[in-house]
Protein backbone atom coordinates (compact mmCIF):
# COMPACT_ATOMS: atom_id res chain seq x y z
CA UNK A 1 0.00 0.00 0.00
CA UNK A 2 1.26 3.41 -0.89
CA UNK A 3 0.18 6.59 0.81
CA UNK A 4 1.46 9.95 -0.28
CA UNK A 5 0.66 13.56 0.14
CA UNK A 6 0.86 16.35 -2.35
CA UNK A 7 4.32 17.89 -2.48
CA UNK A 8 4.58 21.11 -0.59
CA UNK A 9 5.24 24.16 -2.74
CA UNK A 10 8.84 25.26 -2.58
CA UNK A 11 9.51 28.41 -0.64
CA UNK A 12 10.06 31.54 -2.64
CA UNK A 13 13.71 32.10 -3.45
CA UNK A 14 15.24 34.98 -1.48
CA UNK A 15 16.24 38.13 -3.29
CA UNK A 16 19.86 37.64 -2.19
CA UNK A 17 21.22 34.27 -1.08
CA UNK A 18 23.40 35.23 1.87
CA UNK A 19 25.21 31.90 1.94
CA UNK A 20 26.12 32.14 -1.72
CA UNK A 21 27.08 35.80 -1.26
CA UNK A 22 29.41 34.98 1.65
CA UNK A 23 31.04 32.18 -0.33
CA UNK A 24 31.45 34.40 -3.39
CA UNK A 25 33.03 37.17 -1.31
CA UNK A 26 35.35 34.69 0.38
CA UNK A 27 36.43 33.34 -3.00
CA UNK A 28 37.36 36.87 -4.04
CA UNK A 29 39.75 37.22 -1.14
CA UNK A 30 42.52 38.22 -3.52
CA UNK A 31 40.56 41.36 -4.37
CA UNK A 32 39.71 42.54 -0.89
CA UNK A 33 42.99 41.38 0.65
CA UNK A 34 44.89 43.26 -2.07
CA UNK A 35 42.87 46.42 -1.41
CA UNK A 36 43.40 46.03 2.34
CA UNK A 37 47.16 45.69 1.80
CA UNK A 38 47.11 48.65 -0.57
CA UNK A 39 45.27 50.72 2.03
CA UNK A 40 47.78 49.73 4.70
CA UNK A 41 50.73 50.72 2.53
CA UNK A 42 49.04 53.94 1.42
CA UNK A 43 48.32 54.92 5.03
CA UNK A 44 51.92 54.29 6.07
CA UNK A 45 53.19 56.19 3.02
CA UNK A 46 50.97 59.18 3.82
CA UNK A 47 52.34 59.31 7.37
CA UNK A 48 55.92 59.23 6.08
CA UNK A 49 55.62 61.44 2.99
CA UNK A 50 53.03 63.91 4.33
CA UNK A 51 53.90 64.52 7.99
CA UNK A 52 51.65 66.90 9.94
CA UNK A 53 52.78 70.54 10.07
CA UNK A 54 54.34 71.97 13.25
CA UNK A 55 51.56 72.40 15.81
CA UNK A 56 51.30 74.27 19.10
CA UNK A 57 48.59 74.01 21.74
CA UNK A 58 47.49 76.20 24.63
CA UNK A 59 44.63 76.11 27.13
CA UNK A 60 42.60 79.07 28.38
CA UNK A 61 40.37 79.14 31.46
CA UNK A 62 37.30 81.17 30.52
CA UNK A 63 35.13 82.62 33.32
CA UNK A 64 31.54 83.60 32.62
CA UNK A 65 29.26 85.73 34.72
CA UNK A 66 26.39 83.40 33.81
CA UNK A 67 28.20 80.22 34.87
CA UNK A 68 25.83 77.63 36.34
CA UNK A 69 26.58 74.14 37.68
CA UNK A 70 24.03 72.61 35.33
CA UNK A 71 25.33 74.35 32.21
CA UNK A 72 25.33 71.97 29.22
CA UNK A 73 28.31 73.63 27.55
CA UNK A 74 26.45 76.35 25.68
CA UNK A 75 28.76 79.12 26.89
CA UNK A 76 32.01 77.33 25.97
CA UNK A 77 30.59 76.42 22.54
CA UNK A 78 29.86 80.10 22.04
CA UNK A 79 33.46 80.87 22.96
CA UNK A 80 34.70 78.30 20.41
CA UNK A 81 32.64 79.92 17.68
CA UNK A 82 33.85 83.39 18.69
CA UNK A 83 37.45 82.16 18.48
CA UNK A 84 36.85 81.26 14.86
CA UNK A 85 35.85 84.79 13.80
CA UNK A 86 37.78 87.28 11.73
CA UNK A 87 37.77 89.75 14.63
CA UNK A 88 39.87 87.46 16.85
CA UNK A 89 42.05 86.36 13.92
CA UNK A 90 42.67 89.97 12.87
CA UNK A 91 43.70 91.00 16.40
CA UNK A 92 46.12 88.08 16.65
CA UNK A 93 47.67 88.87 13.25
CA UNK A 94 48.09 92.51 14.24
CA UNK A 95 49.96 91.52 17.38
CA UNK A 96 52.16 89.26 15.24
CA UNK A 97 52.56 92.01 12.62
CA UNK A 98 51.69 89.46 9.96
CA UNK A 99 50.32 90.48 6.53
CA UNK A 100 48.31 87.26 6.29
CA UNK A 101 44.58 87.57 5.73
CA UNK A 102 42.33 86.64 8.67
CA UNK A 103 40.32 84.29 6.45
CA UNK A 104 43.47 82.33 5.64
CA UNK A 105 44.69 82.34 9.22
CA UNK A 106 41.39 80.91 10.45
CA UNK A 107 42.12 77.72 8.49
CA UNK A 108 45.30 77.11 10.53
CA UNK A 109 43.76 76.90 14.00
CA UNK A 110 40.77 75.48 15.83
CA UNK A 111 39.26 75.69 19.28
CA UNK A 112 37.92 72.82 21.36
CA UNK A 113 35.79 73.09 24.50
CA UNK A 114 37.26 70.58 26.95
CA UNK A 115 34.93 71.53 29.84
CA UNK A 116 32.38 74.26 30.52
CA UNK A 117 35.21 76.70 31.25
CA UNK A 118 38.33 75.24 29.60
CA UNK A 119 39.15 76.12 26.00
CA UNK A 120 41.96 74.44 24.04
CA UNK A 121 43.50 76.20 21.03
CA UNK A 122 45.48 74.22 18.41
CA UNK A 123 47.51 76.23 15.88
CA UNK A 124 49.75 75.18 13.00
CA UNK A 125 52.65 77.11 11.51
CA UNK A 126 55.64 76.83 9.22
CA UNK A 127 57.91 76.13 12.19
CA UNK A 128 57.63 75.26 15.84
CA UNK A 129 58.48 78.83 16.91
CA UNK A 130 55.87 80.30 14.60
CA UNK A 131 53.21 77.86 15.84
CA UNK A 132 53.95 78.77 19.48
CA UNK A 133 53.84 82.51 18.71
CA UNK A 134 50.54 82.11 16.87
CA UNK A 135 49.01 80.16 19.76
CA UNK A 136 50.06 82.82 22.28
CA UNK A 137 48.75 85.66 20.11
CA UNK A 138 45.41 83.90 19.64
CA UNK A 139 45.03 83.24 23.37
CA UNK A 140 45.83 86.87 24.22
CA UNK A 141 43.45 88.15 21.55
CA UNK A 142 40.65 85.94 22.78
CA UNK A 143 41.16 86.92 26.43
CA UNK A 144 41.23 90.62 25.55
CA UNK A 145 38.05 90.28 23.49
CA UNK A 146 36.36 88.28 26.24
CA UNK A 147 37.29 90.84 28.92
CA UNK A 148 36.08 93.69 26.72
CA UNK A 149 32.75 91.99 26.18
CA UNK A 150 32.34 91.22 29.87
CA UNK A 151 33.14 94.83 30.83
CA UNK A 152 30.76 96.17 28.23
CA UNK A 153 28.00 93.85 29.42
CA UNK A 154 28.58 94.80 33.08
CA UNK A 155 28.69 98.50 32.25
CA UNK A 156 25.46 98.27 30.27
CA UNK A 157 23.76 96.35 33.08
CA UNK A 158 24.92 98.84 35.74
CA UNK A 159 23.80 101.79 33.61
CA UNK A 160 20.36 100.24 33.15
CA UNK A 161 20.01 99.70 36.90
CA UNK A 162 21.18 103.24 37.70
CA UNK A 163 18.78 104.71 35.14
CA UNK A 164 15.89 102.94 36.84
CA UNK A 165 17.15 104.16 40.22
CA UNK A 166 17.27 107.76 38.97
CA UNK A 167 13.70 107.55 37.70
CA UNK A 168 12.56 106.30 41.09
CA UNK A 169 14.46 109.11 42.81
CA UNK A 170 12.59 111.62 40.69
CA UNK A 171 9.33 109.95 41.66
CA UNK A 172 10.40 109.96 45.33
CA UNK A 173 11.13 113.70 45.17
CA UNK A 174 7.67 114.27 43.74
CA UNK A 175 6.11 112.21 46.54
CA UNK A 176 8.05 114.17 49.20
CA UNK A 177 6.89 117.43 47.66
CA UNK A 178 3.28 116.25 47.69
CA UNK A 179 3.61 115.23 51.31
CA UNK A 180 5.01 118.67 52.23
CA UNK A 181 2.11 120.43 50.53
CA UNK A 182 -0.49 118.09 52.01
CA UNK A 183 -3.68 119.18 53.98
CA UNK A 184 -3.67 119.65 57.75
CA UNK A 185 -3.99 116.59 59.95
CA UNK A 186 -7.54 117.58 61.03
CA UNK A 187 -8.89 116.71 57.57
CA UNK A 188 -10.04 113.05 57.59
CA UNK A 189 -9.85 112.66 53.79
CA UNK A 190 -6.42 114.26 53.71
CA UNK A 191 -5.19 111.88 56.38
CA UNK A 192 -5.99 108.80 54.23
CA UNK A 193 -4.22 110.30 51.21
CA UNK A 194 -1.19 111.13 53.28
CA UNK A 195 -0.94 107.53 54.54
CA UNK A 196 -0.79 106.19 50.96
CA UNK A 197 1.88 108.74 50.08
CA UNK A 198 3.98 107.70 53.05
CA UNK A 199 3.63 104.03 52.03
CA UNK A 200 4.68 104.89 48.47
CA UNK A 201 7.69 106.84 49.76
CA UNK A 202 8.80 103.89 51.84
CA UNK A 203 8.47 101.55 48.84
CA UNK A 204 10.43 103.88 46.57
CA UNK A 205 13.16 104.27 49.12
CA UNK A 206 13.52 100.49 49.42
CA UNK A 207 13.62 99.96 45.66
CA UNK A 208 16.19 102.73 45.18
CA UNK A 209 18.45 101.05 47.71
CA UNK A 210 17.97 97.71 45.92
CA UNK A 211 18.93 99.16 42.51
CA UNK A 212 22.03 100.74 44.08
CA UNK A 213 23.03 97.36 45.48
CA UNK A 214 22.46 95.51 42.17
CA UNK A 215 24.42 98.11 40.21
CA UNK A 216 27.29 97.78 42.65
CA UNK A 217 27.22 93.97 42.35
CA UNK A 218 27.31 94.26 38.56
CA UNK A 219 30.40 96.43 38.77
CA UNK A 220 32.05 94.25 41.40
CA UNK A 221 31.42 91.01 39.41
CA UNK A 222 33.42 92.18 36.39
CA UNK A 223 36.85 92.10 38.07
CA UNK A 224 36.21 88.51 39.16
CA UNK A 225 35.41 87.47 35.60
CA UNK A 226 38.46 89.33 34.30
CA UNK A 227 40.75 87.75 36.87
CA UNK A 228 39.30 84.27 36.24
CA UNK A 229 39.93 84.37 32.47
CA UNK A 230 43.58 83.48 31.92
CA UNK A 231 46.01 81.15 30.18
CA UNK A 232 46.42 78.06 32.34
CA UNK A 233 48.66 76.08 29.95
CA UNK A 234 51.30 78.11 28.15
CA UNK A 235 51.70 77.54 24.40
CA UNK A 236 53.89 74.54 23.69
CA UNK A 237 54.84 72.46 20.67
CA UNK A 238 52.98 69.21 20.09
CA UNK A 239 55.48 66.43 19.46
CA UNK A 240 54.52 63.92 16.75
CA UNK A 241 55.79 60.33 16.80
CA UNK A 242 56.42 59.09 13.28
CA UNK A 243 56.11 55.37 14.16
CA UNK A 244 52.85 56.00 15.99
CA UNK A 245 51.49 58.15 13.19
CA UNK A 246 52.52 55.57 10.60
CA UNK A 247 50.88 52.77 12.59
CA UNK A 248 47.69 54.76 13.06
CA UNK A 249 47.42 55.80 9.42
CA UNK A 250 48.28 52.28 8.28
CA UNK A 251 45.54 50.83 10.47
CA UNK A 252 43.03 53.34 9.12
CA UNK A 253 44.09 52.58 5.56
CA UNK A 254 43.85 48.85 6.22
CA UNK A 255 40.29 49.14 7.52
CA UNK A 256 39.19 51.43 4.70
CA UNK A 257 40.78 49.20 2.06
CA UNK A 258 39.20 46.12 3.58
CA UNK A 259 35.76 47.72 3.70
CA UNK A 260 36.04 48.95 0.11
CA UNK A 261 37.32 45.57 -1.05
CA UNK A 262 34.51 43.66 0.66
CA UNK A 263 31.94 46.06 -0.76
CA UNK A 264 33.32 45.70 -4.28
CA UNK A 265 33.47 41.92 -3.94
CA UNK A 266 29.88 41.76 -2.70
CA UNK A 267 28.58 44.06 -5.43
CA UNK A 268 30.56 42.20 -8.07
CA UNK A 269 29.22 38.85 -6.86
CA UNK A 270 25.62 40.06 -7.00
CA UNK A 271 26.01 41.70 -10.41
CA UNK A 272 27.97 38.83 -12.01
CA UNK A 273 25.57 36.18 -10.62
CA UNK A 274 28.10 33.34 -10.92
CA UNK A 275 27.01 30.29 -8.91
CA UNK A 276 29.64 28.87 -6.56
CA UNK A 277 27.65 26.41 -4.43
CA UNK A 278 27.14 22.80 -5.54
CA UNK A 279 23.37 23.03 -5.27
CA UNK A 280 23.22 26.17 -7.43
CA UNK A 281 25.52 24.78 -10.14
CA UNK A 282 23.58 21.54 -10.23
CA UNK A 283 20.26 23.36 -10.39
CA UNK A 284 21.38 25.65 -13.23
CA UNK A 285 22.91 22.83 -15.28
CA UNK A 286 20.14 20.36 -14.52
CA UNK A 287 22.63 17.64 -13.57
CA UNK A 288 24.01 16.25 -10.33
CA UNK A 289 27.53 16.84 -9.06
CA UNK A 290 29.18 13.40 -9.01
CA UNK A 291 32.71 14.43 -8.00
CA UNK A 292 34.81 17.46 -7.13
CA UNK A 293 38.48 18.36 -7.19
CA UNK A 294 39.96 21.11 -5.06
CA UNK A 295 42.80 23.33 -6.15
CA UNK A 296 46.15 22.23 -4.65
CA UNK A 297 47.47 24.46 -1.92
CA UNK A 298 51.08 24.32 -3.17
CA UNK A 299 52.87 24.40 -6.49
CA UNK A 300 53.58 20.68 -6.26
CA UNK A 301 50.56 18.45 -5.62
CA UNK A 302 50.69 16.67 -2.30
CA UNK A 303 49.35 13.33 -1.18
CA UNK A 304 45.86 14.68 -0.59
CA UNK A 305 45.65 16.11 -4.08
CA UNK A 306 46.94 12.87 -5.60
CA UNK A 307 44.44 10.85 -3.60
CA UNK A 308 41.60 13.16 -4.66
CA UNK A 309 42.58 12.83 -8.31
CA UNK A 310 42.72 9.07 -8.00
CA UNK A 311 39.27 8.97 -6.45
CA UNK A 312 37.97 11.27 -9.20
CA UNK A 313 39.51 9.05 -11.90
CA UNK A 314 37.99 5.94 -10.31
CA UNK A 315 34.54 7.53 -10.15
CA UNK A 316 34.65 8.72 -13.76
CA UNK A 317 36.05 5.40 -14.99
CA UNK A 318 33.20 3.55 -13.31
CA UNK A 319 30.73 5.98 -14.86
CA UNK A 320 32.25 5.63 -18.33
CA UNK A 321 32.34 1.84 -18.15
CA UNK A 322 28.67 1.82 -17.17
CA UNK A 323 27.75 3.74 -20.28
CA UNK A 324 26.83 1.90 -23.46
CA UNK A 325 27.85 4.81 -25.67
CA UNK A 326 30.88 7.13 -25.94
CA UNK A 327 31.19 9.76 -23.22
CA UNK A 328 32.76 13.20 -23.72
CA UNK A 329 34.34 15.55 -21.15
CA UNK A 330 33.14 19.11 -21.71
CA UNK A 331 34.95 21.81 -19.77
CA UNK A 332 33.92 25.27 -18.62
CA UNK A 333 36.71 27.40 -17.22
CA UNK A 334 39.17 24.55 -16.57
CA UNK A 335 40.64 23.35 -19.88
CA UNK A 336 44.00 22.29 -18.45
CA UNK A 337 42.46 20.35 -15.57
CA UNK A 338 40.05 18.65 -17.96
CA UNK A 339 42.91 17.51 -20.19
CA UNK A 340 44.68 16.06 -17.16
CA UNK A 341 41.50 14.28 -16.08
CA UNK A 342 41.05 12.88 -19.58
CA UNK A 343 44.64 11.61 -19.58
CA UNK A 344 44.17 9.88 -16.23
CA UNK A 345 40.84 8.47 -17.36
CA UNK A 346 42.33 7.11 -20.58
CA UNK A 347 45.01 5.29 -18.62
CA UNK A 348 42.50 3.87 -16.16
CA UNK A 349 39.89 2.82 -18.74
CA UNK A 350 40.05 -0.52 -20.51
CA UNK A 351 40.85 -0.67 -24.20
CA UNK A 352 37.39 -1.97 -25.03
CA UNK A 353 35.67 0.88 -23.19
CA UNK A 354 34.03 3.81 -24.89
CA UNK A 355 36.21 6.54 -26.34
CA UNK A 356 36.42 9.71 -24.26
CA UNK A 357 36.41 12.98 -26.22
CA UNK A 358 37.39 16.37 -24.70
CA UNK A 359 35.55 19.53 -25.69
CA UNK A 360 34.47 22.90 -24.35
CA UNK A 361 31.15 24.59 -23.60
CA UNK A 362 32.67 28.04 -23.13
CA UNK A 363 31.25 31.00 -25.08
CA UNK A 364 31.95 30.55 -28.77
CA UNK A 365 31.46 26.79 -28.72
CA UNK A 366 30.33 25.10 -31.96
CA UNK A 367 27.39 23.23 -30.45
CA UNK A 368 26.78 21.06 -33.51
CA UNK A 369 30.24 19.52 -33.17
CA UNK A 370 29.65 18.24 -29.64
CA UNK A 371 27.69 15.09 -30.65
CA UNK A 372 30.81 13.86 -32.51
CA UNK A 373 32.76 13.87 -29.23
CA UNK A 374 30.32 11.60 -27.47
CA UNK A 375 26.65 10.85 -27.21
CA UNK A 376 26.78 11.46 -23.48
CA UNK A 377 28.72 14.08 -21.56
CA UNK A 378 30.32 14.77 -18.23
CA UNK A 379 30.63 18.50 -17.54
CA UNK A 380 33.83 19.65 -15.85
CA UNK A 381 33.00 23.07 -14.42
CA UNK A 382 35.08 25.43 -12.35
CA UNK A 383 33.01 26.90 -9.54
CA UNK A 384 32.26 30.58 -9.93
CA UNK A 385 33.42 30.74 -13.55
CA UNK A 386 30.21 30.76 -15.55
CA UNK A 387 27.20 32.96 -14.90
CA UNK A 388 23.79 31.49 -14.17
CA UNK A 389 22.59 32.62 -17.60
CA UNK A 390 25.44 30.80 -19.35
CA UNK A 391 24.90 27.63 -17.34
CA UNK A 392 21.27 27.70 -18.46
CA UNK A 393 22.49 28.18 -22.03
CA UNK A 394 24.79 25.15 -21.76
CA UNK A 395 21.99 22.98 -20.40
CA UNK A 396 19.59 24.11 -23.13
CA UNK A 397 22.08 23.63 -25.97
CA UNK A 398 23.04 20.13 -24.81
CA UNK A 399 19.37 19.23 -24.54
CA UNK A 400 18.80 20.53 -28.08
CA UNK A 401 21.68 18.37 -29.30
CA UNK A 402 20.17 15.40 -27.42
CA UNK A 403 23.31 14.92 -25.36
CA UNK A 404 22.36 13.68 -21.86
CA UNK A 405 24.57 14.99 -19.04
CA UNK A 406 25.35 12.09 -16.76
CA UNK A 407 27.08 14.20 -14.14
CA UNK A 408 29.10 17.27 -13.23
CA UNK A 409 32.68 17.34 -11.95
CA UNK A 410 33.16 20.48 -9.89
CA UNK A 411 36.64 22.02 -9.92
CA UNK A 412 37.88 24.31 -7.16
CA UNK A 413 34.74 24.16 -4.97
CA UNK A 414 34.47 26.12 -1.77
CA UNK A 415 35.99 24.09 1.09
CA UNK A 416 33.15 25.11 3.42
CA UNK A 417 30.38 24.27 0.98
CA UNK A 418 27.96 21.90 2.74
CA UNK A 419 25.16 22.06 0.17
CA UNK A 420 23.97 19.00 -1.73
CA UNK A 421 24.60 18.95 -5.45
CA UNK A 422 22.27 16.05 -6.21
CA UNK A 423 19.05 16.74 -8.12
CA UNK A 424 16.60 14.49 -6.30
CA UNK A 425 13.73 15.92 -8.33
CA UNK A 426 15.38 15.03 -11.64
CA UNK A 427 16.12 11.33 -11.36
CA UNK A 428 16.23 10.77 -15.09
CA UNK A 429 19.40 12.87 -15.28
CA UNK A 430 20.83 12.35 -11.78
CA UNK A 431 23.48 9.70 -11.50
CA UNK A 432 22.41 8.79 -7.99
CA UNK A 433 19.09 6.94 -7.77
CA UNK A 434 18.69 5.98 -11.46
CA UNK A 435 17.88 2.44 -12.35
CA UNK A 436 19.43 2.65 -15.82
CA UNK A 437 20.97 5.19 -18.14
CA UNK A 438 19.01 6.53 -21.09
CA UNK A 439 19.87 4.47 -24.20
CA UNK A 440 20.13 5.95 -27.67
CA UNK A 441 18.63 3.78 -30.37
CA UNK A 442 18.40 4.78 -34.02
CA UNK A 443 19.27 8.37 -33.22
CA UNK A 444 16.59 8.73 -30.52
CA UNK A 445 16.90 8.77 -26.77
CA UNK A 446 14.93 6.15 -24.88
CA UNK A 447 14.35 6.82 -21.20
CA UNK A 448 13.35 4.15 -18.67
CA UNK A 449 9.70 3.75 -18.08
CA UNK A 450 10.08 3.05 -14.40
CA UNK A 451 12.63 4.60 -12.07
CA UNK A 452 13.18 4.27 -8.37
CA UNK A 453 11.61 7.15 -6.53
CA UNK A 454 12.90 8.53 -3.28
CA UNK A 455 10.20 9.74 -0.85
CA UNK A 456 10.14 13.52 -0.46
CA UNK A 457 9.23 13.40 3.21
CA UNK A 458 8.38 11.12 6.09
CA UNK A 459 4.66 11.24 5.31
CA UNK A 460 5.11 9.01 2.26
CA UNK A 461 5.49 5.30 2.91
CA UNK A 462 5.35 2.17 0.78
Amino acid sequence: MTTSTAPEPSAAAPLIDLQALVVAVRRRRRLWSSLALLGLLAGAAVAVLLPPPPTAVTKVLVAHKEDQPNDTGTLIRTDVELLGTTRIADKALRSLKSPEKPEDFMKDYRGTGLTNNLLQIDVTGDSDAEAVARAGALADAFIADHVRRMRAAAKAEAKSLLDQRDRMRDELAQVNKTIGEGPPESDPKGSASMESLFARRAELTSRIADFDLRAEEARVGTPQVIAGTQIVDAPRVVRHSLPRAAATDAAVGLVLGLVVGLALAAVGAVVADRPVLRRDIAANLGASVIAELRRPARLWPGRRTQAARERLTTTLARTVRGSAEPVSLLELGCARTTREIATDLTRASSAEGPVVGVGSVAPGTAWTDLPHLGSRAVLVVRAGHGSAAWLHTVARQLADQRIPVIGVVLIDPDPRDRTDGTLWDGLHIALRGRSELPARQNGTVRRPKHAARVPDNDQEAR
